[in-house]
């Protein structure tokens, strides 16, 4: 999955770890080595999720509005239809450009850009419970755009 052996030897390392630390959580309703990969899977995805985050440009300067002009950006990409080149990349993209500029935010902050609610809530100085809300109503509003497509 990560194609590069000293980085899937260390996932194969903190897979383990995890099923050291988390032994007792094992109910025994499925063999063990499907709880074992399960562990091991979600170990990877949550390397590539972490490893998207901390991935920072060079040309990044230090400007404190550097986070808002990077969301502006990828607001900007999913609006062009940048994300993919399937046609359904292209209606997801004419769905969020319809989307009012919170909702927007919020989804390109999660959604698309992998941040979590806490992450989200202090960047834009609102409630975890806020971010969620706007979340969940985003997703709505998405999902009666895509209907009616």
């Amino acid at each position: 999955m990560v194609h590069n052996t000293s980085e899937a030897e260390d996932l194969t390392q903190e897979a383990f770890l995890s099923v050291f630390r988390k032994i007792h959580t094992f109910r025994g309703e499925s063999q063990f080595s499907t709880w074992l990969y399960r562990v091991a899977f979600n170990t990877v995805l949550m390397y590539f999720r972490k490893r998207k985050r901390d991935e920072i440009s060079l040309e990044v300067s230090s400007d404190p509005d550097w986070e808002l002009s990077e969301l502006r950006h990828d607001i900007l990409r999913v609006e062009t239809g940048c994300l993919s080149g399937t046609i359904d990349g292209l209606w997801l993209s004419r769905a969020v450009a319809q989307l009012p500029p919170g909702y927007k935010t919020m989804f390109v902050l999660h959604d698309v850009r992998g941040y979590e609610h806490r992450e989200i809530a202090k960047m834009v100085g609102c409630s975890v419970g806020n971010t969620k809300s706007q979340l969940h109503k985003a997703r709505l509003r998405l999902r009666q755009l895509l209907q009616g497509a």
